[in-house]
């Protein structure tokens, strides 16, 4: 930890970072979505003050997590563990009581290649030392998706090892990185996130988001999540106040929108602003959807077109909606426009990439080669920007 000790006003400050991220208070933190979702969105709010950190539209703000101490319970009771044994954490010979080093210091819900390999050393289980075997590779990584620590101690054992043999299994923590969705312009000292709770059944269990489970569940207003800034180059609005943006971002992906709508509502940028945003119910799931119409109104937002997938009996998704706007979106793009995507990159992402090809090879009368080679060229000029996880 660096500080920097200014003697003339006697201020310190210290550089906070991903390895020695800040202590950020929780101002706000509410649910989005309304009654009858079946979603759970959660807009939170975060004081900044005297961190000294910073960040611009478009950067991501990491959040180290804790597991869920419901999980580590069962894990502990699993391997009839005590809680209190001091186990080591790092290279560096740091012991922490084992259930805290469960809680606050490991990776117990992903499962990797190398955890299944070394965990082979710790029981004479033939379907583990089958199941890793180079043949078995797809076998294997079928089995990791959607499965954690508790899975593999329950269907490999009986074990011949101690809690310290498989803690020094997993993997330190990794944070978790949000798209920031508020400006600094407009909300000094603060950040704000947008984060759907990720809660999903997979053989035989509930599973919970490490992250964002804790913050719906566990972080209350009042408590305290440790933070760090992560610059992201690779997404932010264009320099001139005059150009053009297009933006997509159904779900969650509005998150870094909200963030470049309010910048450029406080520095009264005169370029034009278009919003594509999809989810699944316009009355439970149009996230922001009062502060959006409110730019709408003042003119900050130029367009706004939401598609609700499970409100007609044909599913509508942003990539339609950018279909039927195709002669005027590329009219935006010949003007200078910048385009924007969040969001998932599995699906959605890859969808709205094709569907603007189409959008420009129809309107602009191209061959889809030379539809490509528009859109390269954007990406080119830095005015084609992807977030996508």
């Amino acid at each position: 930890m660096q500080l920097t000790i200014d003697h003339s006003n006697k201020k310190v400050s210290a550089t906070f970072s991903r390895t020695n991220p800040f202590q950020a208070k929780v101002l706000k933190n509410s649910n989005l979505n309304n009654n009858g979702s079946s979603k759970e969105t959660r807009h939170i709010e975060l004081s900044l003050k005297g961190s000294g950190l910073s960040y611009v539209p478009g950067d991501a703000l990491g959040i180290v997590p804790e597991n869920d101490p419901e999980l580590v319970d069962t894990l502990l009771e699993e391997m009839q563990w005590d809680p209190e044994t001091a186990v080591t954490i790092n290279k560096q010979g740091d012991t922490l009581p084992l259930r805290e080093a469960l809680l606050t210091y490991f990776e117990i819900t992903l499962l990797t290649k190398k955890i299944m390999q070394q965990a082979t050393g710790f029981t004479s289980n033939n379907e583990l030392q089958r199941l890793v075997l180079n043949e078995n590779v797809n076998e294997l990584k079928e089995y990791m998706e959607g499965r954690d620590l508790l899975d593999v101690l329950r269907d490999f054992g009986p074990w011949n090892a101690s809690a310290q043999d498989i803690v020094s299994l997993l993997r330190k923590m990794p944070p978790r990185l949000y798209s920031i969705a508020s400006s600094l312009t407009a909300h000094p000292d603060e950040v704000h996130l947008t984060i759907g709770a990720v809660r999903y059944t997979a053989n035989g269990r509930d599973r919970k988001g490490v992250c964002s489970v804790q913050c719906a569940e566990r972080v209350q207003e009042g408590d305290t999540l440790p933070v760090f800034i992560q610059p992201n180059k690779h997404f932010h609005l264009p320099e001139s106040l005059e150009s053009d943006i297009i933006m997509v971002g159904p779900g969650t992906g509005i998150a870094p929108f909200r963030s470049y709508i309010e910048e450029r509502a406080v520095t009264k940028a005169t370029g034009r602003a278009w919003l594509f945003f999809g989810d699944q119910h316009s009355a439970t799931d149009f996230l922001y959807q009062e502060e959006l119409e409110n730019y709408l109104k003042e003119g900050v937002l130029t367009r706004l077109d939401a598609a609700f997938s499970r409100d007609s009996e044909q599913k509508v998704y942003v990539q339609h909606k950018m279909s039927d706007n195709s002669k005027e979106l590329f009219a935006w793009l010949e003007n200078g426009a910048y385009f924007y995507v969040c969001g998932d990159k599995q699906h959605m992402a890859k969808d709205v990439h094709n569907t603007l090809i189409d959008v420009i090879e129809k309107e602009g009368n191209m061959s889809r080669e030379a539809a490509e080679q528009y859109l390269n060229t954007m990406k080119d000029q830095g005015r084609y920007q992807r977030d996508v996880y």
